[in-house]
């Protein structure tokens, strides 16, 4: 296994360092919990927890070094110094993160404290997706083939004129695709390519790392104020920690519509725009262009940032229906750094608890706008259904 690796501890998607600046000075006594889930139903070898826990034991050797720290403070004004100072004295703890295999069934959880556990999620399903592919001997296409397929995609991107970004840390074939994956994109200097989210990834190749907040953001506002308060008291909080910036909002957690609902004036105002991550991405368009025309605001100073499975012709169908409506921008994953000629992994890892004072575990759900993509605990997801009134 020792061509797997995490070889810098900013090898992590650049939301996890923004939540976990947010969440160290909002709820630094908060603990949570983390389950790994695997869609696809895929099937691990015998051996494959032994080999993953090895990994994620050395982890604990990653530290911020001065070039990593300097990067941030340049590049990410808004992530203050004494939280630098905190993520270079930051350590992964091993002991959080609890591996279990039954057959060809992967079990792994991680437990406690949130400022701390935060940013185990992205490494561990990337290190889980290049494991499977090593441990199952399963041969991707040459650097060479990976290379022009990047190249062919950034140029139709180009033509259509459309700014985009590699979103494709957490489901990544390797570690080495996805370096590859950035040499091709930053070969041009006429590029449409605006950045990583990948913060290792930004930093090595002068790009800007881009992300702001994820699901859990909201699932744990859920948990500990209710399901009604969730999205409000979210960005609440986002714009005490940020005064304005890193102004992107994620819609989809309790489903758009009732986001929209929360989603006031002030908020649309304040945010820059909006992220889509589920369902019909035309229809999101839609709503979102109607919402900020009911508030009196150009849809054009605005922009949609759309992350949900994307290829060249979903961006290019979007790109054609957007033009002229409103500002938008692509983030594109596994498209770019798991097009290898092997199928894509379908793994992710979701919060699925939060611990009360009274330490009883309240359960965390996504809802989304897609019913494929609703996790948690089914009863909960009933219990928001019905707070949110949410029929479907």
């Amino acid at each position: 296994m020792q061509n797997i690796y995490l070889n810098s501890i900013l090898d992590n998607d650049f939301y996890k360092i923004t939540m976990q600046n947010a969440v160290v000075k909002l709820f630094p006594s908060q603990i949570v919990k983390y389950e790994f889930i695997n869609r696809g139903k895929h099937h691990f070898p015998e051996g494959f927890d032994h080999a993953l826990r090895e990994i994620v034991n050395k982890m604990a050797e990653l530290k911020l070094t001065k070039d990593e720290k300097k990067f941030l403070a340049k590049t990410c004004p808004y992530l203050d110094l004494p939280y630098l100072d905190f993520l270079e004295g930051y350590h992964y703890d091993p002991s959080e993160v609890k591996i279990v295999q039954t057959g060809n069934d992967l079990s792994v959880t991680v437990e406690g404290l949130w400022y701390r556990t935060i940013l185990w999620e992205v490494p561990l399903l990337a290190l889980i997706s290049e494991l499977h592919y090593e441990m199952n001997h399963m041969e991707r296409d040459s650097n060479e083939v990976v290379l022009s397929k990047t190249l062919e995609k950034a140029d139709s991107l180009n033509k259509l004129g459309v700014t985009f970004a590699e979103f494709g840390t957490r489901r990544r074939h390797s570690h080495k695709v996805q370096n590859l994956v950035m040499e091709a994109l930053t070969q041009k200097k006429d590029s449409t390519f605006i950045g990583s989210s990948n913060v290792h990834f930004a930093m090595k190749y002068g790009v800007k790392p881009i992300g702001t907040h994820a699901h859990e953001w909201f699932m744990f506002h859920a948990a500990e104020y209710g399901f009604k308060m969730a999205n409000e008291l979210a960005l609440e909080h986002w714009v005490d920690v940020y005064r304005g910036d890193l102004g992107v909002a994620l819609s989809d957690t309790y489903t758009t519509d009732v986001f929209f609902q929360q989603f006031d004036k002030k908020f649309a105002k304040l945010f820059d725009g909006v992220r889509h991550d589920s369902g019909d991405p035309l229809e999101f368009a839609d709503k979102t262009i109607a919402h900020y025309q009911r508030h009196g605001i150009n849809p054009l100073f605005k922009y949609i940032i759309f992350s949900d499975g994307l290829n060249l012709e979903k961006v290019e169908e979007i790109t054609n229906y957007c033009r002229g409506k409103i500002g938008i921008s692509f983030g594109i994953g596994t498209n770019l750094t798991n097009d290898v000629g092997l199928k894509p992994m379908n793994i992710v890892m979701k919060l699925i608890g939060v611990q009360a004072p009274n330490k009883e575990w309240i359960p965390t759900v996504k809802l989304s706008d897609e019913h494929g993509k609703y996790t948690g605990d089914p009863k909960m997801i009933e219990l928001a259904k019905e707070f949110l009134r949410i029929k479907n």
